[in-house]
């Protein structure tokens, strides 16, 4: 019996080791990195770039090598940006778990930035979809520059010609996240209720017109700064959080698309029908577990309810863009946009995303 103790024991050790170890390589923050030299023979653009995670204090509004298109890439001349919580994720490397791909210690790539639209600059030789002189819009590395790269095959799509540069560059991550809360994950049916909690947020504001040309009936929960806004974005009701609480109501739904993570899943279950579906798009803060318990106390329940609690992460599709276009071009969905920054004051621009009090998109205005 003492040997298996001992044995016990020192597996425990062990593990814990293991993860005291990983939890210190996860963390561990390098110091910031030089500029690199560029050649006087490169062609060059202004970018914000990082070399070291931390607070938005760390982006640097740099001068660097202008980026050439390879045999299946687009180069495209950035008009305008736009903020995600993503950026500032990346920025300062939390969760941790996300450094296991933006590198350990530094991140990897320097650049910073995904959603954009602009102009077709050059067109690779294996590119045919595209050409120079082309308006487009998608999501790409890097996107906070005066240029930015993309696969032809990747999330890249012509820009409706009655939608700015700016309303376009709004798209990409936000839009394509309601789209796919609530037509893939939800499985969103003409004449079902759905409630959009954070429903003034980047992501709320697309979900709610989305929902609306799909036919639903549309609940959106937010402050009551925004209750007017969300209303004139084609809402039927909305609660003010601030005084009233929906998981109380008595009203239950046929999806809930949560962006806050401000509700437990046993409040979550007493607004939804007996087979309702809980997206989880937004979680709890933290830099470990914390954004993960809301998804593992819904896999680990799932299977002994009728309700569905499932998370979303989402992909960026050319084919989803090309739909969120055509519904922009038909005047369904219209992005609301907060504040306007310029291409320097990115590291403010995304302050104020990190705040979390940001009414529809924030956008950074390149060219």
């Amino acid at each position: 019996m003492q040997l298996r103790y001992k044995i016990a024991s020192g597996i425990l050790i062990f593990f814990g080791v293991v993860m005291t170890s990983l939890a210190v390589v996860l963390s561990h923050n390098a110091a910031c990195e030089p500029a690199p030299a560029i050649s006087s023979e490169s062609e060059t653009m202004k970018a914000i770039v990082y070399r070291c995670y931390g607070s938005p204090d760390v982006l640097a509004f740099e001068v660097i090598e202008k980026p050439t298109p390879a045999d299946d890439e687009v180069l495209v001349k950035v008009v305008a940006a736009a903020v995600n919580p993503l950026d500032w994720h990346f920025v300062r490397g939390t969760p941790y778990l996300i450094r296991f791909m933006s590198g350990l210690g530094s991140p990897k790539d320097s650049r910073v930035g995904v959603d954009f639209a602009g102009t077709v600059e050059a067109v690779g030789a294996k590119v045919t979809r595209f050409k120079p002189g082309d308006e487009v819009f998608g999501g790409g590395k890097g996107a906070f520059a005066e240029y930015v790269t993309v696969r032809e095959d990747r999330a890249l799509a012509i820009k409706p010609a009655n939608v700015s540069f700016e309303q376009a560059a709004s798209v990409p991550i936000a839009a394509i996240t309601a789209i796919q809360a609530l037509r893939d994950s939800g499985k969103l049916e003409s004449g079902q209720k759905v409630l959009i909690n954070g429903a003034s947020g980047g992501v709320g504001t697309f979900a709610v017109q989305i929902a609306k040309s799909m036919g639903a009936e549309v609940t959106g929960v937010c402050s009551t700064r925004n209750v007017e806004m969300v209303l004139s974005i084609g809402a039927d009701h909305v609660f003010d959080y601030k005084k009233e609480d929906y998981t109380e109501s008595g009203q239950q739904y046929d999806l809930i698309i949560d962006m806050v993570g401000n509700h437990s899943l046993t409040a979550n279950r007493r607004a939804l029908t007996e087979k309702g579906i809980l997206v989880m798009v937004g979680g709890a803060k933290g830099n470990w577990l914390a954004p993960l318990m809301g998804p593992i106390k819904g896999l680990m329940l799932s299977p002994f309810v009728d309700q569905e609690f499932v998370t979303i992460l989402a992909k960026l599709r050319r084919d989803d863009l090309t739909v969120l276009g055509d519904l922009m071009q038909a005047g369904k969905v219209t992005p609301v946009i907060d504040r306007r920054y310029r291409l320097s004051q990115v590291p403010a621009a995304i302050q104020y995303s990190e705040e979390g009090h940001a009414r529809g998109k924030i956008i950074i205005e390149v060219q």
